[in-house]
């Protein structure tokens, strides 16, 4: 392993910042010390977000508390409310933030486009409508049945609109806009179908829409996580080709990227991280959209990287989840969508001014 800010002639490009180099007979790898580094701190703030989050709520607790039943003492009915009740939230708001900024890396890395994001899109609208046909239609409101209705219906949505935005090819722009108007037509869908239910139900869709995690639980929370592992080992595995795709589809296939296969194989990781979050949580919308580029900033990297980006949408959803449970001390529990919605209006609202400054060529 070597550490370098320097080229070799003749073989490196020197890029500005140090670079770890691991090889070995069989693999190797280029890791950018100051984005690890800016990730790992990111990602160690979203763990003490999430302790001091253990530490809110009817019955406050402190940190020194809340540490020692970690480690296996305390009293019984600590034990209770850190490990049975308020730990797996906590642990949600982690592991989802994570999903959800990977999921954004990978289609706004796919589309070049900042507005690219699951939610913007559209999948999101898409497996909260095959949601509502679950629980409202069907009659079926278990974990598993939502759970995989989220995923088709994610799918099924990214399906369409890859197909109606394919025009010789796919263009990031087109396919934001497409699946906008996608997202407004299942919206309306979702309307009408909880107007027509019955007001139990409709209140239950009506409040799971909303994105909360406080109801996660353990039993919930385990397999979760597990597919949440597989979903990163997949996107680990898929980090190259997506690189590679960045530069376009030329030059990725001539480094022996099989370009329809990479994509197709992302598309579906980035709506598996959306649709998973949205089955165990309802939608968490702007999350996907607001951490990789806030990741990209502080850590001054020339795209968009998975790694940091997941650290950034984990501390962005611990820290909704705390101001949530902080809101609920002097008013009443709001839901961690809600504040992650009004917080990411007003990121998007000025990322459209941008956008529109800048392809009127007011800005750089």
């Amino acid at each position: 392993m070597s550490t370098r800010t320097a080229p070799r002639p003749g073989c490196d490009v020197d890029f500005g910042y140090s670079v770890l180099r691991p090889r070995t007979p069989w693999w190797s790898a280029r890791i950018p010390v100051r984005l690890v580094c800016l990730a790992l701190l990111l990602g160690a703030a979203a763990v003490l977000m999430g302790l001091l989050a253990i530490t809110l709520g009817d019955y406050p607790l402190t940190l020194g508390e809340v540490f020692t039943t970690l480690t296996g003492a305390g009293e019984d009915f600590h034990r209770m409310i850190v490990l049975d009740w308020r730990a797996p939230v906590a642990a949600a708001a982690v592991v989802f933030g994570a999903l959800l900024g990977i999921g954004g890396a990978i289609f706004q890395s796919l589309t070049r486009n900042p507005l690219g994001s699951p939610d913007i899109i559209g999948f999101d609208a898409g497996a909260y409508f095959a949601v509502v046909i679950t629980i409202l239609v069907l009659g079926s409101g278990g974990y598993w049945s939502v759970a995989t209705a989220a995923l088709a219906g994610g799918l099924l949505t990214a399906c369409a609109v890859y197909l109606l935005a394919y025009r010789r090819g796919i263009q990031g722009f087109r396919l934001i806009v497409v699946g906008i108007g996608v997202s407004a037509m299942l919206g309306s869908a979702n309307a009408y179908l909880i107007t027509r239910a019955e007001i139990d139900d409709a209140m239950t869709v009506g409040f799971w829409g909303a994105g909360t995690i406080t109801r996660v639980t353990w039993t919930g929370m385990v397999p979760a996580a597990a597919l949440g592992c597989a979903i990163i080992l997949a996107a680990t595995a898929l980090a190259r080709s997506l690189r590679q795709l960045e530069l376009g589809d030329d030059a990725a296939t001539t480094q022996g990227i099989a370009v329809n296969s990479a994509r197709l194989g992302l598309i579906v990781t980035g709506v598996a991280t959306t649709a998973l979050v949205t089955a165990a949580a309802g939608p968490i919308g702007f999350i996907a959209l607001v951490a990789p580029q806030l990741a990209r900033r502080i850590t001054r990297s020339a795209g968009v990287s998975m790694f940091s980006a997941a650290m950034m949408g984990a501390l962005l959803l611990t820290a909704a989840h705390l101001l949530s449970l902080a809101v609920a001390q002097v008013y009443r529990p709001v839901p961690v969508g809600l504040i992650t919605v009004c917080l990411g209006g007003i990121y998007l609202i000025w990322l459209l001014m941008r956008e529109a400054r800048r392809h009127n060529g007011v800005m750089p």
